[in-house]
């Protein structure tokens, strides 16, 4: 292993606190958005159910990933979350046509959430979270 792979493995505890709480943030706000209406979104002014429901567990699971409680179950079912997401909103949006190419649908940000969702569903919270506090 070279010299520049040691030092990054070194901050890759440090990253993943980071990745876990940059992730928790960014659906944290989808949530705000969509709940609280703050940023006013003009695609979130009319919400039907499945919307609310979406923004709730964007806010309560985003906040619990910013702070790293729960971590692996709260990713868990955001990427489940995620998933769902492009397949109704993105993929079948047009159930008479869908459109696969995430390009073309616009679902490029809900793959990448879940995955990143996914990943830290298996990686957990990092060492800077409320879940590693809790096992010392």
């Amino acid at each position: 292993m070279g010299q520049f792979e040691k030092m990054l493995e070194k901050w890759q505890p440090v990253a993943l606190s980071l990745f876990r709480f940059i992730t928790g943030l960014l659906l944290f706000q989808y949530g705000v958005a969509k709940i609280l209406g703050f940023p006013a979104v003009p695609m979130f002014a009319k919400i039907p159910p499945l919307i609310v429901t979406a923004g709730t567990i964007e806010l309560v699971l985003g906040a619990l990933l910013m702070i790293g409680l729960f971590t692996r179950l709260s990713a868990f079912i955001l990427s489940g979350q995620m998933a769902v997401a492009y397949f109704l909103g993105h993929m079948f949006k047009d159930a008479a046509k869908p459109v696969f190419f995430p390009l073309l649908n616009g679902g490029t940000l809900a793959i990448m959430f879940c995955f990143a969702c996914l990943y830290l569903a298996t990686a957990g919270g990092g060492p800077y979270s409320v879940d590693a506090m809790r096992k010392k």
